[in-house]
């Protein structure tokens, strides 16, 4: 199934059966999972207009961003699985909803050392299988107005929000005005506060495919075994 897949990402995605991968495959309207279409909670708003732009990526944390690779599948497959094994679990803690740049996401109260440091070696560690960015990617990435710093990253590894700019969020709106952005969380803290009241974990490297569809899919999970 993998060779059907275009990019290839590193995400953070909730254990399978959770209450937290339910309530954001129904949020989202997609299971990246099961690799199907979800119907949408009736909350009061239009969520399949406020979710249309992370829908196609599933409930997801970006650890490395979606990449062509410069190899054959397998071989990525057998680093990701060797750097999972070598590395431990981060708690993340309280999960929170907050705005975010203009976008609804779920964060840590307060994000942990040792998940950006996760983050950047996962980032550092598997580049040598990530295939250089083409100009018009390069020029897609720059139309957002990078600062110089994060122009920087974008040619080194790939993506601008790496390393010291990496902030861990799970997406779940496209950008909205601030009085859209009330009436979404409203409706996300009825739904999604039961799953966020307890504890959780950076426990695997999810490894997500791009489909011809243009929706990306759960390949495997690698359990962190550090």
């Amino acid at each position: 199934m993998s060779a059907e897949f275009q990019r290839f990402a590193i995400y953070y995605t909730p254990p399978a059966g959770s209450a937290l991968a339910h309530a954001g495959a129904a949020w989202l309207g997609w299971d990246a999972d099961k690799g199907c279409a979800m119907a949408h909670p009736d909350l009061g708003l239009d969520l399949a207009a406020l979710t249309e732009t992370p829908r196609k990526y599933g409930l997801h944390g970006t650890l490395k961003p979606p990449m062509a690779l410069a190899c054959p599948v397998p071989d990525f497959l057998d680093a990701v699985e060797t750097l999972a094994g070598d590395m431990d679990p981060v708690a993340l803690g309280r999960l929170r909803l907050r705005p975010m740049d203009g976008f609804l996401a779920i964060m840590p109260e307060t994000q942990p050392r040792a998940l950006g440091d996760a983050a950047a070696r996962i980032v550092q560690d598997l580049d040598p299988y990530r295939a250089p960015l083409s100009e018009h990617d390069i020029a897609r990435r720059r139309k957002a107005g990078l600062t110089a710093r994060q122009d920087a990253l974008l040619l080194r590894w790939g993506y601008p929000y790496v390393m010291d700019e990496f902030r861990f969020h799970v997406t779940l709106s496209g950008k909205r005005d601030p009085a859209q952005m009330a009436d979404a969380l409203r409706a996300a803290h009825a739904w999604f506060d039961p799953a966020l009241a307890e504890d959780h974990h950076l426990d695997a490297l999810c490894v997500f495919g791009e489909g011809a569809d243009g929706r990306f899919h759960l390949v495997t999970r690698f359990a962190m075994r550090g």
